[in-house]
């Protein structure tokens, strides 16, 4: 097998990016309550929405902090359709749960949060100093998927995280019907659906009460 191959290109840019995040370290302070209380401790997932729009320059600057997120290999298999239009409610619509459906559609925009099980492809833009990268997995269907899977989860959670540090509110939710939603959305390509999050600016007037959460010594070990 051909070894990683580190240039001295790559060499200067590894040493600059070593130096960026000692600098980073030295120069930002950890979050503040305010900030913590923002993003996920204060944070709720929301029913009910505003009629406020979001911008698709907000929606490019979200993508544009989501795609900064860890993954394994730098793999990147998150892929995101951001619906927003009418013709395009109209076809996520019967993906929906029934229960679903309006609080789904009355979101400025609602995001399809999916995975491509082919994300190797990509792999010699994204991981380009090791050449045997993409083939781990085109070799390997149950470790693609799987890897897949995973990994686009964690973006779909970078995504919510950044959502709320830009002001915006989130509904995540997992009642719908993601063979619809790939027949409808993704039929032909290596795109799976996971998740949708319904995006904008939360009516509090509807939100329940805050139900509880495990303890620290109920999900935890110190070992």
């Amino acid at each position: 097998m051909t070894s990683v191959q580190i240039s001295a290109q790559q060499q200067a840019q590894i040493e600059q990016a070593q130096k960026r995040a000692r600098a980073l370290k030295k120069q930002v302070a950890p979050l503040d309550d305010d900030a913590l209380d923002l993003i996920i401790r204060e944070a709720r997932s929301h029913n009910g929405w505003q009629d406020k729009p979001v911008t698709d320059d907000v929606l490019r600057q979200l993508y544009d902090i989501v795609k900064m997120g860890s993954t394994s290999m730098n793999s990147c298999p998150g892929r995101f359709v951001f619906i927003k239009s009418d013709e395009a409610r109209a076809r996520l619509k019967p993906c929906l749960a029934p229960l679903n459906v309006n609080k789904v559609l009355s979101a400025p925009v609602t995001v399809i949060i999916a995975y491509d099980q082919a994300f190797y492809r990509q792999m010699p833009k994204l991981f380009a100093h090791n050449p045997n990268a993409a083939a781990m997995f085109e070799n390997n269907a149950e470790l693609a998927a799987t890897s897949a899977f995973r990994n686009g989860t964690l973006q779909g959670a970078y995504l919510m995280i950044a959502a709320r540090a830009l002001g915006l509110d989130v509904g995540p939710m997992s009642g719908f019907n993601n063979k619809i939603c790939d027949e409808t959305f993704f039929a032909g390509t290596s795109i799976r659906s996971n998740f949708l999050c319904s995006l904008g600016y939360g009516d509090t007037d509807k939100l329940f009460q805050r139900l509880p959460r495990l303890d620290f010594d109920e999900a935890c070990e110190l070992i």
